[in-house]
């Protein structure tokens, strides 16, 4: 699956999860500071990513997410593949 592809299921997510306009979610967006997310929203969407991967998401995993661009580098990881 293609940086592209994440993107776009993960504006969707955060779409369906939080009213986030897609337009406002760029790579370079920040999940906190940009987003407004807080912790629990950060635990909604790693349930979400979850779901998407199929794969078991380590709190470990997403304490250095900061950015939209670090959410897809995890996608990528828990899909096998190199971000």
């Amino acid at each position: 699956m293609s940086e592209d592809e994440i993107l776009e299921k993960l504006k969707e997510f955060l779409d369906e999860l939080f009213e986030i306009p897609p337009e406002q979610v760029t790579l370079d967006a920040q999940l906190v500071d940009d987003l407004d997310l807080d912790s629990i929203d950060a635990v909604d969407l790693v349930l979400k990513l979850q779901e998407f991967t199929g794969q078991k998401v380590s709190a470990e995993q997403f304490q250095s997410v900061r950015s939209v661009r670090d959410v897809i580098g995890q996608v990528h990881e828990l899909l096998g593949q190199a971000a």
